[in-house]
């Protein structure tokens, strides 16, 4: 790697990450998150092409950016962790790509993803302290003769020019007046310092996108040909042999025949579970470890059949492989609805929603292992297969309003709404924010319906609704706090009003 040096491309990132830092501070510091996250993406992305200009050559360049602006389109429907991470992710695939530093492939693009990820935070520091030993053998003395010859002719000439403005201007010549080096010292803030160090290290990974420098004393230590194997039987052949899969497989497939025919006949077929024994508690029993067996099942799959073994050839072995896998997916489809069994009984919440979504990729990962064994691809096919789905996942999670959809469905099911399940946790709701408005309006209007002035919520849950709808559109008076979700939550409480919950009515006595 060449060392760093005063470089006009150097000095052009340096300049870029000033900006970026000061516009970060702009947008960030001391304010909420909204549109300014993707505007200030749409900046980074912008410097990002401008660092490296020879790449604009490509006839094809233009579909990177493209698919960078894809990635930032949920920053506009609403700012979470989860649309910042597709965003991160994108910009780092994105400034690979443009710096010629990315090895194509979806599984070598994922590794690659995460050494930069963990190795970005660490960059400037890093990249700073080569800039000194670079000045330490150039010497000293001429690189600060040099950077002060630089600035002599602006400075002095500003200085003048500014001089003469103010001879000639009023005006400049007050705010002049006006300057305080010792106020402007006061009000440098600690935790300011912090967050432009911060920003800087984060910007400054992306301008000069890099790889930790052990990735390619790794790939230079491989040897160019694979190393031949001893022919000699081994403990491992032994163990994991032809012999011993197919034994294991018969096991496994007898083991899981069991675990789904009691599926099938307490959860599809609805018998009565034995004395004391609640379908909650048969639910939130089975759900998560059954998700841990499927998974050990598809490591154990991968690692028995790898491609052009022995075993992966055989007809009986790969019908037993394609039986068990097939188990395997009906045992996931069996905790989802476990799962949905105890969600029906103790309302839903964004862990329980994690895990529908995290037990449907399990299922995904099931389904492309039998592809891949049916059509011989590689573990490569497989893991690049897996990342796709995966990404798409989360792409599209992240323009799901889940906030709403926990609301509505823990409303819609709660005890108060309808007579059965378990009483609504209105504090909670509270916590989910402006996406659960509609749904606690719903379900106040409910009890302002019925006598229902006993409720533990109902005597302070009206003005601590309207109370959260208070702060919220003071918050949204900042323009930088906009984002589209947000716009339709505006639009919603604009439509309904002011909110008015109606009183419930005592039970009229009869005439006597």
């Amino acid at each position: 790697m060449t060392a760093i040096s005063l470089t006009p491309s150097y000095c052009r990132r340096v300049g870029a990450a000033v900006l970026l830092v000061a516009l970060a501070d702009f947008l960030f510091y001391g304010q909420p998150a909204g549109i300014t996250v993707f505007l200030f993406g749409m900046v980074l992305s912008g410097a990002v092409i401008a660092m490296h200009p020879a790449a604009l050559s490509d006839g094809r360049v233009w579909l990177r950016p493209l698919a960078l602006f894809a990635a930032l389109l949920p920053l506009v429907e609403n700012v979470s962790p989860l649309s910042v991470l597709v965003v991160i992710a994108a910009l780092a695939v994105f400034a690979l790509s443009l710096a010629g530093r990315l090895r194509m492939g979806l599984a070598r693009i994922a590794g690659q993803l995460c050494l930069f990820l963990l190795a970005a935070p660490f960059r400037f520091a890093r990249d700073f302290l080569r800039w000194r030993k670079v000045a330490r053998r150039l010497g000293r003395r001429r690189i600060r003769l040099a950077a002060i010859a630089v600035w002599a002719m602006p400075l002095t000439l500003g200085a003048v020019f500014l001089a003469l403005f103010g001879a000639a201007n009023p005006i400049i010549e007050h705010w002049l007046s006006l300057i305080d080096l010792y106020a402007l010292l006061e009000r440098i803030e600690v935790e300011r310092l912090i967050f432009w160090l911060v920003a800087l290290a984060g910007v400054w990974a992306f301008l000069r996108p890099r790889l930790p420098r052990f990735v390619s004393r790794i790939r230079q230590a491989m040897p160019a040909t694979p190393v031949a194997r001893s022919k000699s039987t081994t403990a491992e052949d032994i163990i994991f042999g032809k012999a011993a899969i197919l034994r294991a497989l018969v096991v496994f497939n007898a083991l899981f025949s069991v675990q789904t025919a009691l599926d099938a006949n307490y959860l599809w077929g609805g018998a009565a579970l034995p004395d004391g024994l609640t379908y909650a508690a048969y639910a939130h029993r089975g759900a998560y470890p059954l998700i841990v067996t499927a998974l050990l099942a598809a490591g154990f799959v991968l690692a028995a059949l790898r491609p052009n073994s022995e075993t992966s050839r055989d007809p009986l072995i790969r019908r037993l492989v394609y039986l068990w896998v097939a188990q395997n997916i009906v045992l996931v489809i069996s905790s989802m609805l476990r799962l949905d069994l105890y969600v029906g009984v103790y309302a839903l919440t964004y862990l329980r929603i994690a895990a529908f979504i995290w037990m449907g990729l399990v299922a995904a990962g099931l389904t492309l292992i039998i592809a891949r064994i049916a059509l011989t691809k590689s573990s490569q096919w497989l893991l690049s297969a897996n990342l796709l789905t995966l990404s798409a996942t989360l792409y599209a999670c992240s323009y799901i309003n889940f906030a709403a959809l926990i609301a509505n469905y823990n409303v819609d099911h709660s005890l108060e709404m309808t007579g059965q399940g378990v009483p609504l946790d209105g504090w909670y709701l509270r916590d989910l924010g402006p996406g659960a408005f509609p749904a606690l309006d719903r379900f106040l209007a409910q009890l302002g319906s019925t006598a229902a002035s006993g409720h533990p919520l109902w005597h302070d849950f009206p003005d601590l609704r309207r109370q959260d709808e208070i702060h919220w559109r003071a918050e949204q008076k900042n323009w930088r706090a906009w984002s589209f979700r947000d716009w339709r939550h505006a639009r919603y409480l604009d439509k309904r009003g002011p909110l008015v919950v109606p009183q419930p009515t005592e039970p009229s006595m009869p005439d006597r």
